[in-house]
């Protein structure tokens, strides 16, 4: 009778320490689950930064007389991986072609691989990327004003930029600390304006503003 008694009591034993370790599984699980979802929807935060100038620019020359040039200023000490993706995707010609897709009163936005002629949408990916990985948010409090350029985000994960850009026509407070910013530009913002200002169909233009080319050149 007493050895039924231990085994019964040992069975006990390892019944509970089962639960219990079934339990600490699920809470582990839980917490990497938590974990990966804080990951998509955290960033990086510098405060107090000051942009410092890149050496070199980046010159996009525009089709058609009417949009002329304009040059942007990068800022690597406050977006150094934006800054080295931008500088990659022009010296590979990515933006070459491409068109500004989208115009607001507030922005002008380019960098959607689709707007290329002869290139055809992909229904199962949305708006058209560089097809390389996308870029960590890199968030400040530099303030979202005239000039400004950020980084576009693919949806609604803030480590979703990837190679869209956009240009800031007027400030917007609304944009502070939720993209982020890589550089400012810094001649041809009346060039800019003159894209914002024509037709559209709501936010996409009637008539392509289309990139001719774009270069990283010495300041």
């Amino acid at each position: 009778m007493l050895k039924k008694s231990l085994i019964f009591a040992a069975l006990l034993s390892l019944i509970a320490l089962a639960a219990c370790a079934d339990k600490t599984t699920k809470k582990t699980s839980n917490t990497n689950s938590k974990s990966k979802n804080a990951n998509q929807t955290t960033a990086d935060y510098k405060k107090g930064v000051t942009p410092i100038a890149d050496p070199e620019v980046a010159v996009f020359e525009m089709e058609g007389p009417a949009f002329g040039t304009f040059k942007i200023e990068l800022y690597s000490n406050v977006a150094p991986q934006m800054v080295a993706r931008f500088k990659e995707l022009i010296n590979s010609g990515y933006y070459n072609g491409i068109a500004f897709h989208r115009i607001t009163g507030t922005v002008v936005q380019a960098g959607n691989a689709y707007t290329k002629p002869g290139v055809t949408p992909d229904p199962q990916k949305g708006e058209g990327d560089s097809g390389r990985p996308d870029v960590p948010a890199e968030f400040s409090d530099i303030p979202y004003d005239t000039g400004i350029v950020g980084a576009a985000r693919l949806g609604q994960d803030v480590n979703s930029a990837n190679a869209q850009f956009f240009i800031m026509l007027k400030r917007e407070s609304q944009f502070d600390n939720k993209y982020t910013v890589f550089g400012r530009v810094i001649d041809g913002m009346n060039n800019i304006r003159t894209m914002a200002g024509v037709q559209r169909n709501g936010e996409k233009p009637v008539d392509p503003v289309r990139i001719k080319s774009a270069r990283i050149e010495s300041r």
